[in-house]
């Protein structure tokens, strides 16, 4: 199977009313604020998106929004990862009755695959529930404590997962990568998932990006992409740099309540997050919003 992604991709947040409960109607204004942002998809229900912080119809009611909502503009990839394979399953099965252009998954993370022929066979019943589906592997190891070789598995799981097309490849280490995206003549998509470091991933062979400032700073990052596209290397470690500033001063605010919290900034609310997160304070909110004003932030995205 072929299908290749490229470009910025938000992970997207899931919106969420003051009491914790899904706010499905932001989902639609949301996508449409990103699409004018020139994305070129949608990565629904990952870590961003408090996947698996949700009820399994909880993820299924998130994903058909975003289906929805992009009405065919750009393609929507849905998380399906889950600790039980059954509940994958579903969540993949369910992701092609929809009508998802793609599907990705995180290994099970609490029993963890003990070896990398005991992942690919997850992977490959999560893969086999919806096998028109192009099927990305999630490697983010500090999240889910699966340690693998992304080119390994990507070799091994070929020969047993035929809609397997690549990987979402959420690590700063840009030496894996790079034997990844070589692999078989640059036959597999990797979409990097360190925004921080989008420059390195480009210059590792990364074709696309998947990653949670995408959703509010996507002009910054097009101009790196830009810039690295015409060979111009001064231009894109400046403006490479501009988000290194930005995500050290959001991230030292917490993580994804910190991101979700400039969206507010934007214009949309997408509320607070599930425990064991915790939403920054009103306090915290304003302080951030000051900080980025002095940074130029603001100025940045314009």
């Amino acid at each position: 199977m072929h299908f290749h992604l490229s470009g910025l991709i938000p992970a997207t947040f899931t919106p969420l009313h003051a009491d914790s409960s899904l706010n499905l109607a932001l989902i639609g204004p949301m996508v449409d604020f990103l699409i004018d942002q020139k994305v070129t998809g949608l990565y629904v229900c990952g870590s961003t998106g408090e996947g698996v912080s949700l009820s399994s119809d909880e993820r299924k009611a998130v994903a058909a929004a975003f289906v929805q909502a992009s009405r065919g503009r750009v393609p929507v990839i849905l998380q399906v990862g889950h600790t039980s394979l059954a509940e994958a399953q579903s969540l993949a099965a369910h992701a092609a009755e929809i009508g998802a252009d793609a599907i990705s998954a995180v290994p099970p993370f609490y029993f963890k695959p003990a070896s990398l022929d005991v992942n690919v066979r997850c992977m490959a019943q999560i893969a086999a529930a919806a096998p028109d589906l192009p099927f990305y592997y999630y490697h983010i190891p500090q999240m889910t404590g699966v340690q693998v070789d992304v080119a390994d598995l990507l070799a091994a799981g070929s020969r047993v997962i035929p809609n397997l097309v690549g990987a979402k490849y959420s690590i700063h280490d840009v030496y894996n990568l790079q034997a990844a995206a070589e692999l078989e003549k640059g036959r597999f998509n990797l979409l990097f998932g360190s925004d921080e470091m989008l420059l390195s991933g480009l210059c590792a062979g990364a074709q696309g990006a998947v990653g949670t400032t995408y959703n509010f700073a996507a002009p910054i990052f097009q101009r790196v992409i830009d810039a690295y596209q015409r060979n111009d290397m001064t231009a894109a470690q400046m403006y490479q740099g501009q988000t290194v500033q930005m995500i050290r001063l959001i991230a030292g605010y917490g993580g994804v309540p910190a991101f979700k919290a400039v969206m507010k900034f934007l214009g949309f609310d997408c509320g607070s997050v599930r425990l064991p997160l915790q939403p920054l304070s009103a306090e915290k909110e304003a302080e951030l919003k000051a900080d980025l004003t002095r940074l130029g932030f603001f100025q940045w995205i314009g």
